[in-house]
């Protein structure tokens, strides 16, 4: 499913990832520990191919990522990697349906057709009276679940979780842990996760950790 070969990174003359090796397989749910500063958001963002390797390959369903030109980049991160931030990202002058349908529109399909599958994640994820509100009008555990919609708008093979429970208070880091467990169980999601959280880590199928820049 994932493949991550070698990865190096550096900023500077600082050496963050020194060859960075492992396999994630179809439908699992993946933690990736370490101390603050080790590389794990560094390497997340290799992952999603927001940022490039100085060195190595990430394999997403057979394809090496990096050897496609920016254009076909950027239209496979939008159709197989979802992504989840710790503080949402949601556009604040957007509504909750607005905020999911932005993957699909992005990717031009038809408005009627993005409405509805947005409008279905919505309801699945108890979020159905809560369409037409903007993030400042939601709480913190419903503006994660907005993002996890979004996340899982255009059905991707993957989703990346960049410590998603950090900003949330204990009731909705419990109710973040059952929404992963749900996207993978129903949806059947390959999740990768960054996180402090140890609870969160428990969950995983897997738990990796990120020390002098090697898992």
């Amino acid at each position: 499913m994932i493949e991550i070969k070698q990865i190096c990174k550096s900023f500077g003359n600082l050496d963050v990832l020194k060859g960075v090796d492992f396999l994630v397989k179809k439908g699992e749910i993946i933690s990736i520990i370490g101390k603050s500063g080790a590389g794990k958001t560094t390497l997340l963002q290799i992952i999603g191919t927001l940022d490039r390797p100085d060195s190595g390959s990430v394999i997403i369903d057979g394809v090496d990522v990096f050897s496609l030109q920016e254009k076909e980049l950027a239209d496979f991160r939008n159709r197989h990697i979802g992504f989840i931030f710790q503080f949402h990202q949601l556009l604040p002058e957007f509504t909750a349906l607005e905020n999911v349908m932005m993957p699909a529109l992005i990717a031009r399909m038809p408005e009627q057709e993005a409405e509805k599958r947005a409008t279905q994640l919505l309801n699945d994820l108890g979020l159905a009276d809560r369409l037409t509100h903007k993030p400042s009008q939601l709480s913190g555990g419903e503006k994660q679940r907005v993002a996890a919609a979004r996340a899982m708008m255009m059905s991707p093979n993957v989703i990346l979780a960049d410590e998603p429970s950090g900003s949330l208070d204990e009731n909705n880091k419990k109710e973040l842990h059952k929404l992963l467990l749900k996207m993978q169980e129903q949806y059947g999601q390959t999740i990768i996760i960054v996180t402090h959280d140890k609870e969160l880590a428990e969950i995983s199928n897997r738990v990796f950790e990120i020390k002098d820049g090697k898992m």
